[in-house]
């Protein structure tokens, strides 16, 4: 009877699901980009490296005015080297942003070119899928030679290897060594992979692009023992402000980076992120449940006759409430599912844009069906009540009237 009472009323049952259909999809988002920001989170910070330490060049946190960006020198790297305790690796780096490369008739503009010292991919802990890592050599004597990230790898050669054959690198002829692992994920604060990359020794970077070769824009350190990382970034903040002659009133004028500080601006991001899309699925949830309540009240109160014809005939109160209930939960359920669909929609074309990037789970399903549910109990309950508590006489007599 519910199912026959709905399809009598086509346009009304409609107009219920669509609302319903909105505030599920609201909340499908929010779901699936909160689990995609927490991956995102946790793929970055592996990526980083749990015993690591980037240094970049000036306070990137206070930004104050007429502040220095170039403070980290050749001196820095060697006395982290030689005298910081719990250090193994020191890495010197600069890039250059938007360096078309060629490869025969084909052109393709990557988003970073890095110069780095040896040992680029083993400090990143950024595995080769082929060929050889950058070599003290290579540094020592400003050799025309690259490391490929997996985009500009496959934007030029396609599936074929790219080690042994030789790119313009802006007209500079440098022969790739080796190809770097896909790791697909965005980084570096813009919406370009860091697979977009190609890494040359930081002596052929600062010659051939016209480059201060004094100072570098940060470096990273690696550390035994990764559970002490606080006292090794204490040692190492203490170490550079020595070298930088900063007095104890003085800012750092250099900024240090971790997988906590990243992983803290991270929860903190998803958590403006959950707040800000919650408030949305609330609003919208709330809007579905409005809707709901209002138009079960209007059908009450048009179904009189029937409601008084089912208690005359011996229908109980209790059948007449969970009849109307039932309405309530067939239509909330019919519109988590399009809304289920109409949020995974959404949710993909954001994740085109990339503004958002989505994780599907079985969790949106029972969450959406779980919030369907709650709509049809909390919104109905009211006018499926009242249904149950009308006087048959006085209904058939007012239907009458």
């Amino acid at each position: 009877m519910a199912w026959l009472a709905l399809l009598a009323h086509k346009a009304r049952s409609l107009f219920v699901v669509a609302a319903v259909a909105m505030g599920i999809a609201a909340l499908t988002v929010i779901v699936a980009s909160v689990d995609g920001a927490r991956r995102k989170a946790l793929e970055i910070v592996d990526f980083f490296g749990p015993d690591a330490v980037l240094v970049l060049g000036g306070d990137i946190e206070n930004r104050p005015v007429g502040q220095r960006v170039n403070t980290l020198t050749w001196s820095d790297a060697r006395a982290i080297a030689r005298s910081l305790p719990g250090a193994y690796a020191v890495l010197p780096m600069r890039s250059v942003r938007a360096v078309t490369l060629k490869y025969g008739n084909r052109n393709y503009e990557t988003a970073t070119v890095v110069g780095a010292t040896e040992d680029y991919a083993q400090t990143w802990n950024w595995p080769l899928a082929e060929g050889r890592d950058l070599s003290a050599d290579d540094i020592k004597y400003g050799a025309k030679v690259a490391l490929i990230g997996d985009v500009p790898a496959r934007e030029l050669f396609g599936e074929a290897s790219p080690v042994g054959r030789t790119v313009l690198v802006k007209n500079l002829p440098v022969q790739i060594i080796g190809r770097l692992a896909y790791r697909g994920f965005t980084g570096g604060g813009s919406d370009t992979t860091v697979d977009d990359r190609l890494i040359m020794p930081i002596s052929t970077l600062t010659q051939r692009f016209n480059l201060n070769r004094s100072y570098f824009r940060g470096l990273r350190v690696r550390f035994h023992n990764p559970e002490l990382i606080d006292a090794h970034k204490d040692n190492l903040r203490a170490l550079l402000r020595h070298e930088h002659k900063l007095e104890p009133t003085q800012p750092d004028d250099f900024t240090l980076l971790s997988a906590s500080e990243i992983l803290k601006f991270l929860t903190a991001f998803t958590g403006g992120l959950v707040a800000f899309l919650g408030v949305t699925a609330g609003v919208a949830i709330l809007v579905g449940g409005f809707v709901l309540a209002n138009l079960m009240f209007l059908g009450v109160s048009e179904r009189r006759v029937e409601i008084g014809l089912r208690k005359a005939v011996g229908a109980t109160s209790t059948a007449i409430m969970v009849q109307f209930l039932s309405e309530a939960v067939y239509l909330t359920l019919v519109g988590a599912v399009f809304g289920i669909g109409l949020g995974v929609a959404l949710g993909e074309s954001l994740s085109r844009l990339g503004m958002l990037e989505l994780r599907l789970s079985p969790k949106i399903f029972v969450l959406s069906l779980a919030a369907a549910l709650a709509i049809a109990l909390v919104f109905g309950l009211r006018p499926a009540r009242k249904a149950a508590a009308l006087d048959p006489i006085e209904a058939l007599r007012g239907g009458g009237e």
